[in-house]
């Protein structure tokens, strides 16, 4: 699960892009954190760069492996 500190960093968000799910390999559209949703790994990543694939972790479900978006960063520019 994602950590924070100082909680007046960062806004509940009820936006579409949360729900949606992304295949190993594909393009992250967002930059943020995303977790495994069948292991609970997280990693951060930078848009459009590509998600880890199948076998980034061994996991212990033959549930599909898919990524979510759970923090999504946003800057100024």
């Amino acid at each position: 699960m994602a950590l924070y500190k100082d909680g007046s960093h960062l806004t509940q968000s009820t936006d579409a892009a949360f729900d949606k799910t992304f295949s190993p390999g594909e393009a992250a559209p967002y930059a943020g954190i995303y977790r495994c949703t069948n292991c609970g790994d997280e990693i951060s990543i930078a848009g459009g760069h590509t998600l880890p694939p199948q076998n980034h972790a061994q996991h212990t479900t033959n549930l599909p492996i898919k990524w979510k978006m759970i923090v999504h960063s946003q800057s100024k520019s």
